[in-house]
């Protein structure tokens, strides 16, 4: 289970630090767009879809990552004083009620949303934006699978914390 559970991670590890890259990336694209914007009175479609694609590409691949460091939305207001198998009840129950189904609902239908996207080879509505919508449309799919593998690491630790403390 540990080796599997450190397999995981490592994977959210080595996405969450390619996808920080993209944070300097979006960062200098909208700097770039606001000069052309406010200087020059010009933008394009296409720069204002990118700019959204790549802060949904941060979001949703960084979400693995965010939950693997424990740097997710919680409310701690109790989960900080309880003890580590306390910790490890509440990341089990959570993990395994809430965000595996969730993590799997989303998946799969945002996966038929992706493919219908990719079948049609959806782009931009507006004139001169980026083609291939499909491709963020995709991105959904694969954050959420990564959430998932990493709701089965905690699910895992979880498990081996308890195991251990029963011992």
């Amino acid at each position: 289970m540990n080796k599997l559970a450190n397999f995981i991670n490592r994977i959210n590890e080595q996405v969450g630090r390619g996808v920080s890259w993209l944070t300097l990336t979006l960062v200098i694209i909208i700097f770039i767009d606001v000069v052309f914007r406010y200087y020059f009175e010009e933008t394009a479609a296409w720069v204002i879809d990118l700019e959204w694609h790549i802060f949904a590409m941060i979001f949703l691949l960084g979400g693995g990552y965010a939950y693997r460091h424990d740097k997710h939305v919680r409310v701690d207001l109790f989960y900080a004083k309880f003890s580590e198998q306390d910790k490890a009840w509440v990341n089990l129950v959570g993990a395994t009620i809430l965000l595996v189904p969730w993590c799997m609902a989303i998946a799969w239908f945002s996966g038929e949303y992706a493919q219908l996207s990719f079948q049609i080879k959806e782009g931009s509505p507006d004139p001169n934006g980026l083609p291939a919508r499909y491709i963020i449309k995709s991105i959904v799919v694969i954050g959420f699978l990564l959430l998932l593998l990493q709701a089965v690491s905690v699910i895992l630790n979880s498990l081996l914390t308890l195991n251990r403390r029963a011992e």
